[in-house]
């Protein structure tokens, strides 16, 4: 199984990237195009789907949206496409919240997402996830470079919440060596597309 990805961002969609690695084009469905850019060095965790006719290759930006992405489709009724969809529109951690608290009607809000479905999800997953800051958060966030750190100081001066903001700082690891503004302009463009 290919878990992740390490390469050069060739090109990419509203949906999809082309990864060089090694010479090689990797096509990924990906949910966050957004935060790309062209020729930046990414690492994205991957999933191989294959189904009769063909097979799909899908990336996240960290392991914990993977994690969610498979406790998703082991839902009766939904498959990859509508699971790679809730995640591009709603991100991992209004999901996970949605989950935890029950919130079908927010859930119904989701793409392709019908109140069977919604009531569906929180039946089979309500009480199994794990938001992905935890009590090591801290300990989590010292491998960042310095730039990234204060940005994400500098964004939770505005107002943003380190919960809301696990998901940019991948983001923002995926492009190394740019200054704090740079880091911050890159942060306030990705949570006002999550919104």
């Amino acid at each position: 199984m290919i878990a992740f990805i390490k390469g050069i961002v060739a090109s990419y969609t509203s949906d999809s990237v082309i990864v060089d690695h090694n010479g090689m084009g990797w096509e990924i469905a990906y949910p966050h195009t957004d935060a790309l850019s062209l020729n930046a060095e990414v690492v994205i965790y991957t999933y191989l789907h294959i189904f009769e006719g063909g097979m799909n290759l899908y990336g996240f930006s960290s392991q914990q949206e993977k994690d969610l992405f498979l406790r998703l489709i082991s839902v009766k009724g939904l498959g990859p496409k509508t699971a790679m969809n809730m995640l591009a529109k709603a991100g991992y951690e209004a999901i996970i919240q949605s989950i935890a608290s029950g919130d079908v009607a927010s859930l119904k809000k989701m793409p392709g997402i019908g109140a069977k479905s919604a009531s569906q999800i929180v039946l089979d997953l309500q009480g199994k996830l794990v938001p992905a800051e935890t009590t090591s958060s801290k300990q989590s966030l010292s491998k960042y470079p310095k730039e990234i750190l204060d940005a994400v100081e500098g964004l939770k001066n505005l107002g943003y919440k380190q919960s809301e903001l696990s998901n940019c700082i991948h983001y923002m690891a995926e492009n190394p060596g740019l200054s704090v503004e740079q880091y911050m302009s890159m942060g306030l463009r990705f949570m006002a597309k999550a919104k």
